[in-house]
C-alpha cells in the first residue's frame, strides 16, 4: 500500500515525511508536503533523494558528502518518482546520481557519494559560544504571535524543535547577515546514519537561504505579514563529518556574504551540542523584490 501524506500532517514527523515505496531495483516512490502552497519543500524532495540513493549502497556506508540542483517546483498531490543511478562501486568510495521526477519531468538531480567509516586525523575549529537551547524561546510561540496564518501553514512544526539564538548588537562581519537556529527531531528516531543525515537535509533547506534575506526583512518568526522578497533555492550542498543524531540538538551557525545578480549564497556550520562539527552546507538561492500582482 503507497505510503501517502495526509492532507492534515498533524502527529506526523520526520520518519514519516523521509519514507519512500520501492517501485523497481533502484526506482522509489513520495511524497511531499508544501513549503509553498501546492508546491513541494525542497528540503524533503533533496532528503528523500538521498534516502533512495542510500538504500542502494552497502550496509554500513554513510554519505559523506551531497550536491543537488533545484529545476523545478514538484507538486505535492503527486508522487515523486526517485530513479537511482550506480555511478560507481569502489572499495572506500561509491557514488548515485539520482534524478527525481515528476509527470515526465525532472525537478530535481542529486549526486550523492557514500564511504565506510575509517580512522584518521580529527582536527576541527572550536565551537562559536551560543547559548544552551535550554534556555532560549520557542520559535514556534514566536511565530504564532507575530503572524498566526502563516505559522497555521507550516507542515514541519510538528517534525522539529527549534530554538533561535538571539542577534548580536553588532553583527560579526559588516556586510554579512547572520543568524543561528538550534534544531532536533520532534521525536526519537530509530538508528541509522542514513535517516539521520536525511533529517539534517530536511532540516538545512529551511532557514539556509532566508538567512541571506536577513539585510532586507527581519526573519519571518519576527517579522509578521507576507514577504516582500522572491526567495526559492537553486542548488544546495552539504559534506557530513561527523557521526551525529538529528534527535538531539544541532547549532545551525547560518551566514550570508553575498547578494547579487538576483543570487544569494549562504552558509552553515553544523555543531553537535557537545562542540562536534558536524557538517557544512551551502546553498545558492534565488533572491529579488516581490513583484506586485498583475491584475
Amino acid at each position: 500500500m503507497p505510503h501517502i501524506l495526509p492532507t492534515d500532517e498533524v502527529g506526523l514527523g520526520l520518519v514519516d515525511f523521509l519514507s519512500l515505496d520501492r517501485a523497481g531495483q533502484d526506482i522509489f516512490h513520495g511524497w511531499c508536503h508544501a513549503g509553498l502552497p501546492l508546491r513541494a519543500f525542497g528540503g524533503q524532495v533533496a532528503a528523500q533523494a538521498l534516502s533512495a540513493a542510500g538504500r542502494t549502497v552497502s550496509e554500513g556506508w554513510a554519505a559523506h558528502s551531497l550536491h543537488g540542483y533545484f529545476l523545478r517546483g514538484a507538486s505535492t498531490v503527486r508522487p515523486v518518482v526517485y530513479r537511482v543511478e550506480r555511478l560507481r562501486e569502489g572499495g572506500s568510495f561509491a557514488t548515485r546520481q539520482v534524478s527525481a521526477e515528476q509527470d515526465g519531468q525532472v525537478v530535481f538531480t542529486l549526486s550523492a557519494s557514500f564511504k565506510p567509516a575509517e580512522h584518521s586525523y580529527d582536527l576541527q575549529p572550536a565551537m562559536p559560544a551560543t547559548p544552551d537551547p535550554s534556555t532560549l524561546p520557542d520559535l514556534y510561540e514566536l511565530w504564532a504571535a507575530a503572524d498566526p496564518e502563516d505559522f497555521g501553514q507550516q507542515r514541519y512544526r510538528h517534525a522539529l524543535e527549534i530554538r533561535r539564538v538571539p542577534d548580536p548588537p553588532e553583527p560579526a562581519s559588516p556586510g554579512m547577515t547572520e543568524q543561528k537556529l538550534w534544531i532536533r527531531a520532534s521525536r526519537t528516531l530509530p538508528d541509522g546514519p542514513l535517516l539521520h543525515a536525511g533529517a539534517l537535509a530536511y532540516a538545512s533547506d529551511l532557514f539556509l537561504a532566508p538567512t541571506a534575506a536577513l539585510a532586507l526583512e527581519p526573519p519571518r518568526p519576527l517579522r509578521g505579514g507576507p514577504s516582500k522578497v522572491y526567495l526559492t533555492s537553486l542548488d544546495h550542498a552539504i559534506w557530513f563529518h561527523r557521526p551525529f543524531r538529528a534527535d538531539e540538538w544541532l547549532l545551525f551557525a547560518q551566514r550570508s556574504p553575498s547578494s547579487v545578480d538576483g543570487r544569494a549564497l549562504a552558509f552553515a556550520e553544523v555543531w553537535s551540542q557537545d562542540g562536534r562539527l558536524i557538517a557544512h552546507v551551502v546553498q545558492e538561492a534565488v533572491l529579488r523584490p516581490l513583484r506586485e500582482p498583475r491584475h
